[in-house]
């Protein structure tokens, strides 16, 4: 043997270092490194509530943390855009890395950059929730000083009277704090009879005259004997308002659907209505739930995120709650206007008509649930395929894993015509082995394939393999002459990716951003 033929700046193993700006992964292979601004955008979309394979969600958290801390001491400006951006747009289907993220940016920088950021506090913190969550997170970077109080106090003072008073009454207290809590520390000015009468019964339980009616509402709804289904009615209770025995009643749910419930507790609350018989085969509540779910404006108004209504469809079609929480007969129509609700939720996708190649990692580190959520990374892969399968007239979606038994990549049997649930058992059930990103094009060099745009959906662990990933996608492009593009897709919030930062033909996205199918799509026809 010629031993320098070991030395290949074409050809490199993946557990070497095929550029000096390689580092290594946490499974032992070299990949390229992300910068600070677009791992932000991965740990807002993906969060770190669950560990990822090779990494505790503890360490996970840490290393992204100290991210977010260095844009708010370097590019404070990109930092405070970017988490707006996410919020607004519901990218993410948890809120907790955003809410983190503003608390920092509030904390951390200088006395205009941290107003900046309790500028936005209206835009990212919505709900009473969301402004018990972020109390909670900037205690651990400040204390309340006369910035934050006064932001805190805008929250309430500058809200319409009505809608605080909905706030107040449906989130009452969480995450140890209470609007009571909050009211005593930023000493909001109420320059309205309705709004101070609302902050006497939030902070001494006192009512009078000028006390919005929705507070009235609750008050009735909580006696003995009440009503509560016309109260609901009157009022315009929401469910999370009402005494617990009443929830037991098929009356107030019809109240509460009759009035109109928000999209995402219609969601939560579908076993439920299942189990109290309001959503029968035929008839019943069945089609008009139906119809709300797949809606594609109240998806879209109430921020709906494409991996919620995922999970909803998950569940409700597998008749059992998680951690034995109940079982249910799961409605057909139910089940199919969520699968509709899920392509719904990721609006109009215009496609790219370009020779699509769809490649979903399934090795073993895939096998990790995404943000502590009830779906892997590999199922969540295989979701986010059948949006663009369909979508793009010219796609097909391949599985691919190394190694271990033995190399495979292979054409998935998954359509969009599909039932959601069955694509994810079909995709959870496939065999793993080592991970080698490498797979999609040398595949589709070997058997001749055309493809303009290469999409893998990955953690970005891969290791094993002779050759890196932006190598087999050169040896493509020079074997059949097509100016092929890579795009990325990161399911993790790790800082590896497998594209090269410098070329220009490949694209690093976060996994289960909604924008994810048109992002592509608008790269792959070169915009």
């Amino acid at each position: 043997m010629d031993i320098l033929r070991a030395f290949n700046l074409r050809r490199t193993p993946q557990s070497q270092p095929a550029d000096a700006r390689q580092q290594p992964n946490s499974a032992g292979g070299y990949t390229f490194v992300l910068d600070d601004a677009a791992r932000l955008r991965r740990f807002l979309t993906l969060g770190t509530d669950g560990a990822t394979y090779y990494t505790s969600a503890h360490e996970l958290t840490r290393q992204n943390a100290e991210c977010v801390v260095r844009m708010a001491e370097t590019d404070h400006a990109t930092l405070v855009r970017t988490l707006v951006d996410v919020s607004l747009r519901g990218a993410a289907p948890k809120v907790n890395p955003t809410l983190f993220a503003l608390a920092i940016a509030a904390s951390i920088g200088t006395d205009e950059e941290k107003r900046e950021a309790l500028a936005v506090l209206p835009q990212v913190v919505r709900t009473g929730t969301h402004l018990f969550l972020f109390a909670g997170y900037v205690e651990q970077f400040r204390g309340w000083g006369r910035g934050l109080r006064r932001a805190v106090a805008s929250w309430y003072a500058d809200r319409d009277v009505d809608a605080l008073a909905y706030q107040a009454v449906k989130y009452r207290q969480r995450e140890g704090w209470s609007h009571r809590d909050l009211l005593r520390l930023a000493h909001p000015v109420a320059t309205e009879d309705s709004r101070r009468a609302l902050f006497d019964w939030i902070v001494r339980g006192s009512v009078g005259e000028a006390t919005p009616r929705l507070v009235e509402g609750f008050l009735k709804a909580s006696e003995p004997g009440a009503d509560v289904a016309a109260l609901v009615g009157e009022y315009g209770l929401s469910w999370e308002m009402l005494p617990d025995a009443a929830l037991a009643e098929p009356g107030v749910w019809e109240a509460l659907l009759a009035k109109g419930m928000p999209q995402t507790a219609l969601m939560r609350q579908l076993p439920r209505l299942t189990n109290l018989g309001l959503l029968p085969p035929l008839g019943g509540w069945t089609s008009r739930v139906a119809e709300q779910l797949r809606d594609p404006e109240r998806l879209r108004k109430a921020r709906v995120h494409p991996v919620n209504v995922l999970i909803a469809q998950r569940t409700y079609a597998s008749g059992r709650g998680a951690r034995g929480s109940g079982t249910w007969t799961p409605t057909p129509a139910v089940v199919d206007a969520l699968d509709a609700a899920f392509f719904a939720a990721f609006g109009a996708v215009e496609p790219s008509g370009k020779r699509t190649f769809l490649g979903l990692d399934v090795s073993g580190s895939m096998t990790v649930p995404i943000s502590n959520l009830p779906i892997s990374a590999r199922e969540a892969s295989a979701a986010l395929a059948l949006v663009q399968l369909a979508t793009e007239p010219e796609a097909a979606a391949f599985g691919f894993t190394g190694g271990w038994p033995a190399t495979a990549i292979n054409p998935l049997s998954i359509s969009p015509r599909q039932r959601l649930d069955d694509v994810l058992s079909y995709v959870s059930g496939l065999a793993f082995g080592r991970t080698d990103c490498a797979l999609p094009m040398l595949y589709a060099r070997d058997k001749g394939l055309e493809v303009d745009t290469f999409v893998v959906y990955t953690d970005n662990e891969t290791w094993f393999g002779d050759v890196h990933p932006h190598q087999a996608l050169r040896e493509y492009r020079e074997a059949s002459g097509i100016d092929a593009k890579l795009v990325v897709v990161g399911m993790t919030a790790t800082n590896f990716s497998i594209a090269d930062p410098d070329d220009a033909g490949m694209l690093d996205v976060a996994g289960f951003d909604q924008a994810v199918p048109n992002l592509i799509a608008e790269f792959s026809r070169g915009l």
